[in-house]
């Protein structure tokens, strides 16, 4: 889960960065929609900055939700993380023996 996590931190950081490098690149080139796709490119940049912020505050959130819940009921989110995982090994074990694998 935390490669997944930096591995996403750093696409997003490359392509922020390679759009930064584009609007760098294309500063000095001259027409009105040149100048109207930095615009829109800056502005798309400043938008993604703020819905990823919002993501990770939300995602902060559900971390904390969940850890408050199975602090408080430890025993039942022991018994539905048992129960999931017999179920995912079910359906795993039955495809695999349905694939003959």
């Amino acid at each position: 889960m935390e490669k997944h996590k930096h591995a996403d931190e750093n696409d997003m950081g490359s392509l922020a960065e390679d759009a930064r490098a584009l609007m760098a690149a294309t500063a000095d080139v001259a027409g009105d929609k040149v100048a109207e796709a930095r615009k829109r490119l800056a502005s798309a940049l400043e938008s993604g900055r703020k819905i990823l912020g919002r993501v990770k505050d939300k995602a902060a959130d559900g971390v904390r939700a969940t850890d408050e819940a199975v602090h408080e009921h430890p025993y039942s989110s022991m018994g539905i993380a048992l129960g999931v995982g017999a179920v995912i090994g079910y359906l795993v074990a039955h495809r695999c023996s349905r694939n003959g694998d």
